[in-house]
């Protein structure tokens, strides 16, 4: 010990990295002062197990780390015979490892075996039961050793919520298991469920979750967008999934022919036509008649905004706005980003319609528009809207 105390910490670290030094060495540098020589140290693969069980004991997280890395490359390299006793020993410390205290230790282990096709069952195992998320995801999601029988029991005995989930986000996972999870009360883990397109969902569970995303609604979406739609979950579902989703199913090619004729009907009164051409008069008057019929709505903008009709919005806005149309217009050639805002609050409409009307009437970037507000509302004071919309309608009349 007494030539490693004068030796400077560059030569031990070099020492420590080198493949050739001697085995008693290494393991007086186990215990080096220097995190770095340590660090080093982890990272060699010729260091022998008492060496490795040394570093494993640790007390710098980082080292550990990067022992947990270098043992679980060497569980899939060591595999001739000739070697098997040395991979028995990295084996050792790997599980010794598994229960180490700190996440990121265990993290690595996951990490670096969550694809082997020869990791150790134990060791999977134990990192697939982790209530750690980071631990236990990688191996959940991608682990070839996990049996759907080892899926079903994460769900019956999960450690935390994320297990669940990380199972309902496996590809390829069996109906069993989807029943399992689909009846685990765990809302984050079926929609993960439903938005994984390789899961075998059975048209049962399928049809009893489409009925409870009544009151589920963050399932509509994925539901929506399942590559297999049986008839009777497609017919459930259009009944209760927002407009803009519905849109999305009636755009589905796998429909029923009378369903698809039912939504298209359906989508014909709750979203305007567009007009036949783009002239100003048209759309003014299409506007007038959507007002007339009650259909002039924010859904209406955001639909004209969609289809990229400048005119359409000029005259939404102005109608429903109740001020004449070279107001709109006069907002959107000064590319007044207060002025098209306030409009879009003065026709009692979101600030997601003020967003949407300054890229596509005032043509602002992002760095120039105006964002929400806190909560989403709008960033001006209703005074000061006024005033903007005042000030568009003086310049009109000079």
């Amino acid at each position: 010990m007494a030539t490693v105390l004068l030796e400077d910490e560059a030569t031990r670290v070099r020492h420590g990295a080198n493949p050739k030094t001697a085995p008693e060495r290494l393991r007086e540098l186990a215990t080096d002062a220097s995190v770095k020589v340590r660090a080093t140290l982890a990272m060699n693969p010729a260091a022998p197990a008492d060496t490795n069980r040394l570093l494993a004991d640790d007390p710098d997280e980082r080292v550990r780390v990067l022992l947990a890395k270098k043992l679980a490359g060497l569980t899939q390299g060591l595999l001739d015979a000739a070697q098997s006793r040395m991979r028995e020993q990295a084996l050792e410390i790997l599980t010794q490892l598994v229960t180490d205290e700190a996440v990121r230790v265990r993290s690595a282990i996951a990490d670096a075996v969550k694809d082997l096709p020869d990791a150790p069952k134990a060791l999977i195992l134990a990192l697939a039961r982790d209530p750690a998320v980071m631990v236990a995801e990688p191996v959940i999601l991608f682990s070839p050793m996990l049996t759907s029988e080892d899926l079903l029991a994460l769900v019956a005995a999960a450690p935390s919520p994320g297990t669940v989930v990380a199972v309902a986000s496996r590809p390829a996972i069996d109906e069993r298991v989807a029943d399992a999870v689909a009846a685990s009360a765990n809302a984050a883990a079926i929609h993960a469920l439903l938005g994984n397109p390789s899961a075998q969902i059975r048209e049962a569970a399928l049809d009893a979750l489409v009925a409870a995303s009544a009151e589920h609604t963050e399932w509509q979406e994925p539901l929506v967008h399942r590559p297999v739609l049986p008839p009777r979950a497609a017919r459930a579902l259009s009944e209760i999934v927002a407009s803009h989703l519905l849109r999305t199913l009636a755009a589905r090619t796998d429909l029923d022919a009378a369903l698809a004729q039912h939504l298209k009907e359906r989508l014909a009164v709750t979203e305007p036509p567009a007009p036949v051409d783009g002239t100003t008069e048209m759309a003014l008057a299409e506007a007038r008649r959507l007002a007339r019929s009650g259909l002039l709505s924010e859904q209406a903008l955001l639909a004209a905004v969609r289809r990229g009709e400048a005119h359409m919005i000029s005259a939404l806005l102005a109608v429903a706005a109740d001020v004449p149309l070279d107001v709109v217009d006069r907002a959107a050639s000064l590319r007044s980003a207060k002025g098209l805002v306030s409009l879009v609050w003065q026709a009692d409409f979101t600030m997601r319609a003020g967003v949407a009307v300054q890229g596509v009437l005032g043509l602002l970037p992002p760095g120039e528009a105006l964002s929400s507000g806190p909560g989403g509302g709008f960033p001006l004071s209703v005074d000061e809207m006024r005033w903007q919309i005042a000030l568009l309608s003086r310049e009109g009349q000079r």
